[in-house]
């Protein structure tokens, strides 16, 4: 009998409505692999990338059809243990045939890089709080700091054809008793940035995940000028901003406020007013839930694709709010680092975030 659950209970694509599926292709990229596919609404794989690097957290296509991806720097150092997982490190851009058009390094970049291609990039990296800065940031579990004794904290880098160009630092524009760790999160990273997304006005939207908040930092100052907070939103990531100015959240629901139980949504919300104007979970809730990752992307039929991510579930949810598509990765591996499988030994078919295209999108993939 095979003992993962996940993959007993069925792999690839489990059920599709064909009247309202947006037709197109999706990207994948397992975790625990070296490889990145593109898989159509069957489950087929259609095209894939071998990769130099493990995953170190997802991929997309870009605006010129090439493919972005960010890897696992072997030799970066991990200050904390979860770095092993979700540092990063290697950014790379590859046209359809795995050639590299633009690469970024960075040993401590981690999670998200925004990146629309011609070699500009925005990606969240680390730094060490000096001690004092350590000492005034409340919350977090006591005693959880990194092996080093230190509480790293995050930046937001803008490098444009290998030049940093713009940074914004966490510890020099956060303030600690407005965004505190949470009390049940170690305290050897604040706030643990998961999402970067520049915005049509110039300003940045970031997903801050140890805090569960959502901000809009003004690029010209540094300042916060918007903000969701733990009322609203727990332990998120992928906040995007959509054609409309809206915000779109994938909002995993781990510790939130007045509920017993954990679940996971997607939610759009109303940047003027904060106000949620469109949101799915599931019926009955807790079975969609991932306490870590996950992703929300609008469509271009209206259609919202959803990343279940711990369990490599992908959702697409109709106009109508109902489910239309399902598919689960059935690539599963161990992290092949010694240092990530000591706290993930076991089999996963996890996925950082997972991205889905019209045909029109992937012109190149028709020769396929």
């Amino acid at each position: 009998m095979d003992q993962n659950i996940i993959r007993r209970r069925g792999v690839g694509t489990r059920a599709i409505d064909e009247h309202t599926v947006l037709k197109g292709y999706t990207v994948i990229a397992p975790l625990t692999g070296k490889k990145v596919y593109i898989v159509n609404n069957a489950g087929e794989t259609v095209h894939s990338w071998d990769l130099p690097y493990r995953v170190g957290r997802y991929a997309k296509i870009l605006p010129n059809g090439n493919l972005i991806v960010g890897m696992k720097d072997p030799e970066a150092p991990a200050p904390f243990a979860f770095f092993n997982k979700y540092g990063g490190g290697v950014y790379m851009e590859l046209d359809p045939e795995g050639n590299v058009v633009h690469e970024l390094r960075d040993p401590l970049g981690h999670h998200d890089c925004f990146y629309e291609g011609d070699g500009h990039f925005f990606y969240a990296g680390l730094e060490a709080l000096t001690p004092e800065q350590q000492a005034a940031l409340p919350g977090g579990v006591k005693g959880t700091e990194a092996p080093d004794g230190k509480t790293y904290a995050d930046t937001i880098r803008e490098v444009k054809d290998g030049k940093l160009v713009w940074e914004w630092k966490v510890s020099e524009h956060l303030d600690p008793n407005v965004f505190p760790l949470q009390t049940h999160y170690p305290r050897e990273h604040w706030p643990l940035i998961n999402a970067i997304y520049p915005l049509k006005d110039g300003n940045i939207l970031a997903s801050l995940r140890s805090v569960s908040a959502v901000i809009i930092i003004e690029k010209a100052t540094g300042k916060i000028i918007w903000h969701l907070d733990s009322n609203v939103v727990a332990q998120q990531h992928n906040a995007n901003e959509l054609p409309n100015g809206n915000i779109l959240i994938f909002d995993n629901g781990a510790y939130r406020h007045d509920w017993s139980m954990q679940w996971s949504r997607a939610i759009e919300v109303e940047r003027a007013t904060k106000k949620i104007v469109w949101e799915w979970y599931a019926t009955p809730r807790e079975t969609f839930y991932t306490p870590f990752m996950g992703s929300a992307q609008r469509l271009p039929n209206g259609n919202t694709l959803l990343c279940e991510s711990a369990f490599g579930r992908l959702i697409e949810i109709n106009t109508k709010n109902e489910q239309c598509w399902e598919y689960v990765n059935p690539h599963f591996a161990v992290y092949p680092e010694a240092e990530a499988a000591k706290s993930f030994p076991v089999e996963s078919n996890s996925l950082f975030r997972a991205y889905k295209y019209a045909p029109e999108e992937i012109p190149w993939l028709k020769a396929e």
